[in-house]
């Protein structure tokens, strides 16, 4: 016999969860976005990169990255552990498959801060459940300032990250949305608006089928 429908919340239904990307240029402002948005809601949590670069001072294994050797990275691209992978600044960085397929069959929503590279291949091979954010910044001046606001990078660096940034900027259209960072506040409830849209697309309610067999039986 069915359950009494009248008294099951909605947001008890299940749901697939999804991948969350927001990509920009560096300075742009994706990664105060991605924190912001992980202290703000306990449905998403960040994806844990693998990457072979050094650990650096308060970083820990597998809370920050899962650090690995060259030799081992190789292998793993070989037994086809990734979801993407890309090299970045001479380092290589890559999204391990297992732990974000467990996340999504439970419904977790996993947050992913990577570049456009990284965000063509995880949609190659997970589209249905991707939903992909692109960040602008105001204006490449702005963006120029704010690189050079941090002080923990070289003019040489900071050349290298703008050259890179048009790169980036070019693959706009890649995305599914594309916010403009003129004011981090609005830019963020605009984030928070879209995740919060594509969670009740349809085709992630796996728990609405038997609602309405049940809604229409009952």
């Amino acid at each position: 016999m069915a359950d009494d429908i009248s008294s099951r919340p909605h947001d008890e239904l299940t749901r697939r969860g999804l991948l969350f990307v927001l990509s920009s240029p560096s300075g742009a402002g994706k990664s105060t976005l991605a924190r912001m948005l992980l202290e703000a809601d306990d449905q998403i949590e960040m994806s844990v990169s693998v990457t072979t670069r050094p650990k650096r001072p308060g970083e820990e294994h597998g809370r920050d990255y899962y650090f690995v050797e060259g030799e081992e990275f190789e292998e793993m691209v070989a037994d086809n552990a990734f979801l993407e992978y890309a090299t970045v600044f001479g380092n290589r960085y890559a999204t391990p498959a297992a732990p974000v397929n467990q996340s999504l069959q439970d419904g977790r929503d996993v947050l992913f801060d990577i570049d456009w590279q990284g965000t063509q291949q995880l949609y190659q091979r997970a589209g249905q459940d991707v939903v992909r954010v692109f960040i602008l910044p105001p204006s490449l001046a702005e963006l120029r300032e704010r690189l050079e606001s941090r002080a923990t990078d070289s003019n040489e660096i900071i050349d290298s990250r703008m050259q890179r940034a048009a790169s980036e900027i070019s693959h706009w259209d890649g995305y599914d949305y594309v916010l403009i960072n003129d004011d981090l506040e609005a830019c963020f409830a605009k984030v928070q608006t879209i995740l919060a849209t594509e969670r009740m697309r349809r085709s992630r309610q796996t728990g609405l089928i038997g609602f309405v067999r049940d809604l229409m039986t009952g």
